[in-house]
């Protein structure tokens, strides 16, 4: 920790470590045995995303009436920017939202954290990287998920600050990944590249098969993708559909689907992502149909693909 962290920030990510640490040993218990259905090593929840036009909270409250346990934080429409939590988040901040996902009986296996300014210097990357995680820590979160860096130039300092912090990390029960999400991770070969670039064990990739699709227009399905990452998926994957059709038949890049509904073949994706060592883990539903816009269509969307994805690891072979 700095030295310069007041005493009552400390204390507060001490006691987030314990209840972390409580709730590892809680997830190592939940393995199922041998010959017995894998479903119970998996998590279901959802980001916050289908509802960034409204506040966090008014995600959060939908997340539980949908019945999930596992509350994703991403977009929404927050007092102070459009992430729940990102580097610029203060600890204050990332406090009271751990306050309010806790009070609603949910937890956080995901922060999606937007970007670190490495364009500034590789020392305002590292400093974006520690005010993350600790922003992350104080909410109670389990994984800081990257997006990964689009410019060229910017690519060694952006995974030399990851990598300057993974220990850091992971001293705070938190573990780093990043997600195939275009320009320099594109494909799962380019994310693998990431990955032994920084060399650390706490980090890892965060499957998105909907994104293969997307940033390929269509053409490089994740099912072939997944047989690409063996070994490096390790916490979580993004349960996101895409299709090439918007929902009023125009042509385009679409991902606002409800999983289930496009072309993503989930089942195989998942089973090939087993077949490489992601055999527990959490399962993140980003994006949903939205419906005709309102509280009450999420809602039932919501609803939908918690359903499916409960049937996709209740199927998956023993």
């Amino acid at each position: 920790m700095p030295a310069h962290m007041p005493v009552d920030r400390r204390q507060f990510l001490q006691q987030t470590l314990a209840a972390g640490a409580a709730a590892s040993l809680a997830w190592s218990a939940s393995s199922s045995p041998a010959g017995q259905s894998p479903a119970a090593d998996y998590q279901v929840g959802i980001y916050t995303r289908p509802w960034d036009r409204h506040d966090y909270r008014v995600a959060l409250d939908a997340i539980v009436e949908a019945g999930f346990k596992q509350a994703g934080l991403m977009t929404t429409t927050m007092p102070w920017g459009r992430l729940v939590i990102s580097a610029d988040t203060t600890i204050e901040q990332a406090s009271e939202v751990g306050e309010e996902v806790r009070q609603r009986g949910l937890k956080i296996p995901s922060v999606y954290g937007g970007g670190i300014p490495v364009q500034t210097s590789l020392q305002a990357g590292i400093d974006g990287m520690k005010r993350l995680i600790d922003n992350c820590a104080a909410a109670g979160a389990k994984d800081l998920l990257m997006g990964g860096i689009s410019r060229e130039e910017l690519y060694e300092p952006y995974y030399q600050a990851i990598a300057a912090t993974c220990d850091y990390a992971a001293d705070q029960q938190l573990s780093i990944s990043v997600k195939p999400h275009g320009g320099t991770n594109a494909t799962g070969p380019d994310c693998r590249k990431c990955i032994e670039f920084v060399g650390h064990d706490n980090f890892s990739l965060w499957y998105d098969p909907g994104n293969i699709f997307f940033y390929s227009h269509g053409e490089l399905d994740p099912v072939d993708d997944a047989a690409t990452v063996d070994g490096l998926v390790k916490v979580g994957m993004c349960i996101k559909d895409f299709d090439m059709v918007d929902r009023d038949g125009t042509p385009t890049r679409n991902v606002a689907l409800t999983p289930g509904t496009g072309r993503v073949d989930f089942a195989k994706v998942l089973q090939r992502l087993r077949q490489g060592g992601f055999t527990q883990g959490y399962l993140v539903i980003e994006c949903l149909a939205p419906g005709d816009g309102t509280l009450a269509s999420l809602l039932a969307e919501a609803k939908k693909a918690r359903a499916f994805v409960e049937q996709l690891v209740a199927d998956l072979p023993a």
